[in-house]
């Protein structure tokens, strides 16, 4: 199944793209996606942590994603 990620602020710099089509397996949880993002992108252990969105609304890692779900790193925010 083919699912599109899309990265926010540092993401950007640390993955070298925006965007991408990953191909995942037909059963595909957040916390799998959490995993394989960190095996295909180890530099996204600089941050820390962020969050996951699934279609626009904020994912826990039980979530099953779907055929042509859109997925968005959000990394931690500051500012004053």
């Amino acid at each position: 199944m083919k699912i599109n990620v899309l990265f926010f602020g540092i993401t950007t710099d640390l993955v070298a793209t925006s965007n991408l089509e990953l191909v995942t397996p037909d059963v595909f949880s957040v916390l799998s996606f959490k995993s394989l993002l960190k095996e295909k992108y180890p530099q996204l252990e600089n941050i820390g942590s962020y969050a996951i969105a699934v279609n626009e609304e904020y994912a826990s890692d039980e979530i099953i994603l779907k055929e042509g779900d859109v997925v968005a790193i959000i990394p931690p925010v500051s500012g004053g």
